[in-house]
């Protein structure tokens, strides 16, 4: 596969690596006015994510199929954007319950870039490759590559190496035109304009960034019936505050009481989906998994009347 080519692109011709007008003076303000400023710009943020809409909607049903044929979702990034690809990942777990290895976020650099940044990381395209052979990404997976920038070479190697073994990969940058744009199936370009401080692509690309990634991993959970009504019914109990979740959603979802959410659960092993489903067709948890399994873990047809 060719390469593509960054030389041309210069840092300072990048929408993101501009100077902002309204913050050219932000040193001479007072704090209030100072933090208005960047709230302001904050504002423009989800005007920006909204035109990207239909994109992420591609993305969202792409992640969703994966998800029903056994494949994974696989972020790649460097700096801000690789951690905020990690902070997703890590907490679909707790939320939906999922598997760990389902939604995994790779950075430049790996574990140790996390707290702290690896030097020269993020511009070793074979890293992004080895990182990406190591999980032995295939074609039932899907790649989503992060970097404000769009340039960015571990997240391009990535990005080229998922598109050679026939894998469908999306992109996430800041910048309408980029490598990473060209190279990638879907791309996600929320253009939020250039930072309050210049080049710090942590403050408004990085918040359109978690916008997105919060959006694909919730839109494709629900359609894989992680969520009843907005209800995260795949929840897991790991410690008091979510086993007191648990049993909030069953009451919400049946309107039964606290005590018979909580017989419910207990006769189900903690699994809200069994508990509720159970409840509203006045069965057996067994009977409610069997159910559940035959209707892909989704409750809706599995307490019509036709299950």
């Amino acid at each position: 596969m060719t390469k593509i080519d960054l030389s041309n692109m210069v840092t300072e011709s990048m929408v993101t690596e501009s100077r902002n007008p309204a913050s050219s003076d932000i040193d001479q303000l007072s704090t209030l006015d100072m933090l208005r400023v960047i709230n302001d710009e904050d504002k423009k943020v989800a005007i920006a994510v909204e035109k990207t809409l239909p994109q992420i909607a591609k993305v969202v049903d792409k992640v969703a199929e994966a998800f029903r044929q056994g494949g994974r979702l696989i972020y790649s990034g460097a700096g801000t954007s690789g951690r905020l690809g990690i902070l997703d990942a890590s907490e679909c777990p707790p939320t939906y319950g999922t598997k760990p290895e389902q939604v995994i976020g790779l950075i430049a650099g790996g574990h140790q870039a996390i707290l702290k940044a690896v030097e020269n990381a993020e511009d070793n395209r074979k890293l992004g490759t080895g990182d990406l052979k190591e999980l032995h990404f295939n074609q039932r997976d899907i790649l989503v590559g992060i970097a404000s920038s769009g340039r960015t070479p571990y997240v391009l190697g990535a990005m080229e190496y998922a598109k050679s073994v026939g894998a469908t990969v999306a992109c996430i940058s800041c910048n309408p035109v980029s490598p990473m744009t060209q190279l990638a199936d879907i791309a996600i370009t929320p253009v939020v304009g250039p930072e309050v401080v210049t080049g710090s692509s942590r403050m408004k690309a990085g918040t359109a960034q978690k916008l997105v990634l919060n959006m694909i991993t919730t839109g494709a959970m629900i359609r894989i019936g992680k969520i009843y009504g907005n209800l995260m019914v795949d929840v897991e109990a790991t410690n008091a505050k979510l086993i007191e979740r648990q049993k909030n959603i069953v009451m919400a979802a049946t309107e039964c009481s606290r005590e018979t959410a909580e017989k419910t659960l207990n006769a189900c092993g903690g699994h809200c989906k069994t508990a509720i489903v159970m409840i509203l067709s006045g069965i057996s948890a067994e009977e409610a998994k069997k159910l559940l399994k035959k209707h892909q873990g989704l409750i809706r047809p599995s307490i019509s009347k036709d299950r």
